[in-house]
């Protein structure tokens, strides 16, 4: 927690005010001394920052406001923060979500990204990791600069973050755009499980195998259509290729 503290006024961060101008978050924590260490923290390098202490008031808030980013405890009273995650989601919100897990355990981070979560940070954690994955989140990847992915009647727009299959747009969390790219970029090669996760979390951000097999049946079942064959197949032991025409029995 200390680190946390002297991390706030952290020297080596530098933010230019295009980053965060205007740019409004929201935290859901319940513990009062970690909620306020975020929240001026995040103010001092010059975000716009509300504040909730329970579930249903973050979810309250959440879906009042137009927000950049919304940084969300598990551990909430009154309403859980998967279950805050779910509700935010199923009312149409698209609104990047930072989770805070208080350990670093496959199961919950698993629970949180297959609930819709852009990324998560496991406490304790520095403010500098912290201020670096809200701007991963909230702007679009700057790697990405090329044009649209096309892979047969599959169409992925990093930049525009914007995916489409057979003309029909695909409602696709950012990590699931970010793994569509990385295998679309590659249809017809096998492409390693490594090399996904470094292409959808980043080379330094560790995560467990299950985390990115939750994400491939998430995107697996917004992409491919019943009793078509499935666009993502898995090489077992290596990684994973993605087909981008349609099986021979397949139907629109």
């Amino acid at each position: 927690m200390n680190s946390l503290l002297e991390a706030c006024h952290y020297p080596s961060i530098e933010l230019t005010l295009e980053m965060t101008e205007s740019m409004r978050i929201l935290i859901v924590e319940d513990e009062p001394r970690m909620l306020e260490l975020l929240r001026q923290g995040l103010y001092e390098h010059g975000f716009t920052v509300m504040t909730a202490a329970d579930g249903e008031t973050g979810l309250t808030m959440a879906t009042a406001h137009e927000l950049d980013a919304l940084v969300l405890d598990i551990g909430l009273p009154r309403l859980d923060g998967c279950s805050l995650l779910r509700a935010l989601r199923a009312s149409g919100r698209r609104t990047p979500v930072l989770m805070l897990t208080a350990r670093d355990t496959e199961d919950e981070i698993i629970h949180g990204l297959d609930g819709g979560a852009d990324d998560y940070l496991t406490k304790p954690f520095s403010f500098p990791e912290l201020v670096a994955r809200l701007q991963s989140i909230t702007r679009p990847h700057r790697e990405e600069t090329d044009s649209a992915i096309r892979a047969g009647d599959v169409v992925v727009d990093p930049v525009r973050r914007m995916a489409w299959r057979k003309g029909e747009s695909l409602n696709l969390t950012r990590l699931e755009l970010l793994l569509l790219a990385g295998l679309a970029r590659q249809a017809g090669r096998c492409v390693s499980r490594q090399e996904l996760i470094a292409s959808v979390w980043g080379a330094e951000h560790a995560v467990g195998p299950g985390a990115l097999d939750v994400l491939v049946n998430s995107l697996r079942s917004k992409l491919d259509t019943p009793g078509g064959r499935k666009r993502i197949g898995t090489v077992r032991g290596r990684g994973y290729i993605f087909r981008g025409a349609a099986g021979a029995g397949e139907k629109a």
